[in-house]
Formats: C-alpha cells, sequence, structure tokens
C-alpha cells in the first residue's frame, strides 16, 4: 500500500507539473494586461517602461521558468491590481468560499441523502415520484436564476434575509468567519442554498439509483432470509454499498463547489475567492488567474488522492495498487 502511495504521489506531481505548463501558456497568450492597466494616452516610453516592470517583454519561455522558480517558493507574483502577492489575495479570500462551500455541501448531503434513501426504498410511491421530479428542477433551472428568485422572495418581498455580502464576522483559528455570528449566518443561508440546488439533486438521484441497484443483491436477501430488521439491512448492507460513488461524487463535488461557486458569489456579492477571479479576469491580472487555477488544481489533485484512500477504507476489496 506504502508503494501505491507513493506512486499516486508522483502521478500527482507529473499532473501538477503538466498544469503549470497549460494553465501558464493558457492566461498569457489572451490579451494585453498592459492596454488595461495603463493610461490610453501614455507614450511608447512610458509604455514600455510598464511592461518592463511586470516582465511582460520577456521571452515566454523565460517567464514560465521565472514563474515555476517562484512556485517553488510558494512565489505566484505580485497582482498587478492590487501590487500584492497573488496568493496572499487568495488566501485572504478562501476562508470566506471555504465557509460558503461547507454549507452548501452540508445542505445537499441532509436533504440529498435521506430523499434519496426514501426514493430508492419506497420507489411507487406518490411522495417518491414528487421528489424525483424536484430533484429533475433543482437540475434544470439555472443557478442565477434561482439565486435572483430567492433574493426576490426572502429578502426583497418576505424581508426575512439580507441580499447580499457576509454580514459581520469573527476570528476563529486566524480567518475570519461568518458562520460564527447570528447575523452572519443569516447572510449565509441564501446563497449557501443557492450552490446546494444542483448538488442536492445530484446526490439524490445517485443516492436512489444505488439502492436500487443494491436491493435485489444476494446478501440483502439472504439478511432479510435471516431475519435482521429493515433498518439493520439498511443502515449495514444498503447503505455501506452506497457510500463508494457517494464519496466520489462528495470529493469531486467538494471540489467543484469551491471552484465553480463564481456565478453564486457574484450574484450574492459574497466576497470569496470567485468573485476575485471575476474581478481579475476583467482586468487581466494574471498573477491571481494563475495563482487561482493553480490551487484548483492542487485541490482537486489532493481530493482525489483522499478519494482513493477512502475507497480502501470502505470496501476492502478495492485496492490501490488494482487502479493503478
Amino acid at each position: 500500500m506504502v508503494t501505491s502511495i507513493i506512486r499516486r504521489l508522483i502521478q500527482a506531481l507529473f499532473v501538477i507539473v503538466a498544469m503549470t505548463i497549460i494553465v501558464f501558456i493558457g492566461v498569457n497568450v489572451i490579451g494585453n494586461p498592459v492596454d488595461i492597466l495603463i493610461n490610453p494616452d501614455a507614450n511608447q516610453a512610458e509604455r514600455a517602461l510598464v511592461i518592463a516592470h511586470y516582465g511582460l517583454d520577456q521571452p515566454l519561455w523565460k517567464q514560465y521558468l521565472l514563474f515555476l522558480q517562484g512556485l517553488l517558493h510558494g512565489d505566484f507574483g505580485n497582482s498587478f491590481v492590487y501590487g500584492r502577492p497573488a496568493l496572499g489575495l487568495i488566501l485572504e479570500r478562501l476562508p470566506a468560499t471555504l465557509e460558503l462551500a461547507i454549507t452548501a455541501l452540508g445542505i445537499a448531503l441532509l436533504f440529498g441523502l435521506p430523499l434519496g434513501l426514501y426514493a430508492g426504498l419506497y420507489p411507487n410511491r406518490i411522495s417518491s415520484k414528487l421528489i424525483m421530479s424536484g430533484s429533475i428542477l433543482g437540475f434544470s433551472l439555472p443557478t442565477f436564476w434561482v439565486g435572483l428568485m430567492l433574493i426576490m422572495v426572502f429578502s426583497v418581498e418576505l424581508g426575512w434575509l439580507p441580499t447580499n455580502g457576509r454580514g459581520p464576522t469573527r476570528e476563529l483559528l486566524g480567518a475570519q468567519w461568518s458562520f460564527l455570528t447570528g447575523d452572519g449566518i443569516r447572510h449565509l443561508l441564501l446563497p449557501a442554498f443557492n450552490l446546494a440546488l444542483f448538488k442536492t439533486s445530484l446526490i439524490l438521484r445517485l443516492t436512489r439509483a444505488g439502492v436500487q441497484e443494491v436491493l435485489p443483491q444476494d446478501y440483502v436477501k439472504f439478511a432479510r432470509a435471516k431475519g435482521l430488521r429493515e433498518r439493520r439491512i439498511i443502515s449495514v448492507h444498503v447503505l455501506k454499498n452506497l457510500m463508494i460513488p457517494v464519496v466520489t461524487i462528495i470529493g469531486l463535488e467538494f471540489g467543484s463547489l469551491i471552484a465553480f461557486s463564481v456565478v453564486t458569489e457574484s450574484i450574492f456579492a459574497w466576497p470569496g475567492m470567485g468573485k476575485l477571479i471575476i474581478d481579475s479576469i476583467n482586468l487581466l491580472d494574471r498573477p491571481v488567474i494563475v495563482a487561482y487555477l493553480m490551487m484548483m488544481v492542487l485541490l482537486f489533485v489532493v481530493l482525489n488522492f483522499i478519494i482513493d484512500i477512502c475507497y480502501t477504507l470502505l470496501d476492502p476489496r478495492v485496492r490501490l495498487e488494482g487502479k493503478a
């Protein structure tokens, strides 16, 4: 197992190196940040000075090598706009995005798993059919439209929840968190629910499909023939066999919640990484864009590695050697 873990780590390293090339070249061939950053009335001498200041006069291969050199020291360069380290800017926004993603994932699990289990165990009931119909809405409705409707209903019409922002925060472990204050939780509810809607439908349908696949299996029939209680059959034999696909989805979807929360953060003016990356793309702030994308690559690599480890804990038949 140790050999397989080392092999996985080496594979992950190759993936990260390959992504540095793709991300760096992809970002640097699009647009010219100098056209946005300097005054249009600047003369050629001033323009050349700015280009040299940001190192954009160097050939691309040399810029990439300098980028790699900085990366080894955890330095993604300074933001063109803010004049501060790009990694620092992203880490400042990370707690807000993490808080939103974890809350959204919690909501998705809280509703998706039990509803999917119920719909799988009792597929012919009207309530199950209604649940499955509702899940189609969760897939179909655009996130931005749902967000706007949530604001319209719960903020504008009813006045129950705030429309945007993060609200008051409190420090914990060196970071600011809004879930530690009552008003912060009120600010968190709408964006978290909006972000969780699609994931809830996904987990619900996956759980239902898994239940219907597991129930006809011989070991479930044998457990019933032995006279085991239905609750024990579901908790020990059904749920346990559901966990591998569910864990896979949870791991990957948690990464996507962090990486693709851009729309929700923009609608609710949530000060997280998503809003930062949108602003950076508009201004062609290359260091921030590259740092954000590389952090997402690292996040997905780590999540996939953790998922592989979880496989062996959930099902001893699954060996890392077999998947290498």
